[in-house]
This record gives C-alpha cells, sequence and structure tokens, in this order.
C-alpha cells in the first residue's frame, strides 16, 4: 500500500490551498483516532482522509467523482477508494464498510473543530473542550458552511452518540496537532 509521504506528496501535487491541505490533514487526524478505537489499520484510514479531497480543486463541482482516476495505479487499495467517492454523498445509502461511514462522519466534523481553534484568541489546541464545541455546534451562525444535519447522519451511520463522535474527533485533532508540530506542520 503507498506510504503516508507518498500520499502527502500526491495531495500536495493536485492540491495547493492551503486551508484545503490543512482540513484534509485534519481529517487525516480524525480518522486516524477512529481506526485506534475501532482496531483497524490506523495508516490506511489515515491515508484516506488525507486524501480525501485531492479532486476538490480541479473539479469543485463534481467533487469527489475524479478522485478515482487521480488515485488510479497509485497503489492505493479499492477500498479506500470507494470510501474517498462515497463521501460527499449525503444520501448514499451504500456506504457500507465502517472505511466509508467514518470518512463521511468526520468530514464536515473535522472542519468544524478548526473553525472553533480559528476563532480561539490563541489559536490553540489546548484545553479544547466538548463543552466548547457543543456550544459553538448549537450556533448556527458559527461555521454556516458545515452542515449540522451531516454531521448528525455520520453520526448516525457509525451508530454512536454525536457527542461521544465530537469527543473523538477533538481528541483526534489535538492529539494529531501534538504529532504534526513535531514534523513542522500544523492543522490551523
Amino acid at each position: 500500500m503507498i506510504t503516508r509521504e507518498v500520499a502527502y506528496g500526491l495531495l500536495t501535487e493536485y492540491v495547493s490551498s492551503d486551508s484545503l491541505i490543512k482540513h484534509c490533514l485534519a481529517v487525516e487526524a480524525s480518522m486516524r483516532k477512529y481506526a485506534k478505537v475501532y482496531g483497524e489499520d490506523v495508516e490506511l484510514y489515515g491515508i484516506t482522509g488525507l486524501l480525501h479531497d485531492i479532486d476538490f480543486e480541479q473539479y469543485p463541482d463534481e467533487h469527489p467523482t475524479h478522485a478515482r482516476s487521480i488515485l488510479q495505479g497509485s497503489d492505493i487499495p479499492e477500498s479506500v477508494l470507494d470510501a474517498i467517492e462515497k463521501h460527499g454523498k449525503e444520501h448514499d445509502n451504500t456506504r457500507e464498510s465502517l472505511l466509508a461511514k467514518t470518512l463521511f462522519a468526520v468530514d464536515s466534523l473535522s472542519s468544524f473543530v478548526i473553525a472553533y481553534v480559528h476563532v480561539r484568541p490563541d489559536k490553540s489546541f489546548e484545553g479544547v473542550s466538548l463543552k466548547s464545541i457543543k456550544k459553538k455546534f448549537k450556533d448556527k451562525a458559527f461555521a454556516r458552511a458545515v452542515n449540522r444535519d451531516l454531521v448528525a447522519l455520520g453520526a448516525v451511520e457509525l451508530d454512536i452518540e454525536l457527542y461521544e463522535h465530537m469527543q473523538t474527533v477533538i481528541d483526534g485533532i489535538v492529539e494529531r496537532q501534538a504529532e504534526l508540530s513535531h514534523m513542522g506542520m500544523s492543522l490551523i
């Protein structure tokens, strides 16, 4: 299977927007955390999150339909291609694999958590709490682009309580930020 280093190189080959790259890193963080929770392959889950929006910049109106053709032949498992292909379909009842359900569930919520960190005075991940995320989640004016119904649907598809889902994503992002900072990278 493709390595994370090669996957990151592919991502930066097709995505130039710093904010989109950071979004992909945040989704990677959430996916890695869920892989640990579920006892799944952390690298497989992480690469899925990292590459999930690889076609967004070039084909925003057709995303994620071009991801498969971009990634075909890159030593990426079919399960990853399938999950990426299905994460952008709100009402797709064909998300059967845990990998696909997890990607769909963490995509918007990861963006929401990062948006919250951006508005903190110190832009720090330290002390980010479920209580603060819940409060902002109820504020419809905050991060309007994040569809709260899709976040809730993601939790339903994973068969997990919404606030437990939020806590898992928060934990994954906070943990990964610490790891990324050692690599000279950041989620914000």
